[in-house]
């Protein structure tokens, strides 16, 4: 009986133990990252998506736009979502996150038109989420 009783107890901590890990491993897998960079003075661009951090998502797109430029910046970046870049005529640039392609590309150009006029969507990206 007494056997009994410490199986039932080990099988019971096992399946918690078991049932945390599984619980972990979902919510890890359920964050991507991705990042856009530009050049403030030449416009270039570098972006990446589905990193397992910020950091890595931002070194990533910081490396892309350093390919074109030497003053390559963090414009935005995001988390199980997308991001847009909107780059006007004179060079003024806004850029933003949101849940949707869309949102992305409509925040991204409201924020360019505050610093230029004709903003268009120059790129966007989002996660597989």
């Amino acid at each position: 009986m007494k056997l009994n009783k410490t199986i039932i107890r080990l099988l019971t901590s096992l399946t918690v133990v078991t049932a945390l890990s599984f619980n972990a491993g979902i919510a890890q897998a359920a964050n991507y990252h991705g990042a856009i960079a530009i050049s403030p003075s030449s416009k270039a661009l570098g972006w990446s998506y589905d990193y397992r951090s910020r950091r890595a998502a931002e070194t990533a797109a910081l490396a892309e736009c350093y390919k074109h430029a030497s003053d390559c910046r963090i414009a935005t970046w995001f988390r199980n979502a997308c991001g847009a870049v909107s780059i006007g005529e004179n060079g003024g640039w806004g850029a933003n996150w949101g849940r949707s392609i869309h949102q992305a590309k409509v925040k991204s150009k409201r924020l360019c038109h505050q610093n230029d006029s004709y903003c268009q969507v120059e790129r966007w990206v989002c996660t597989t989420r």
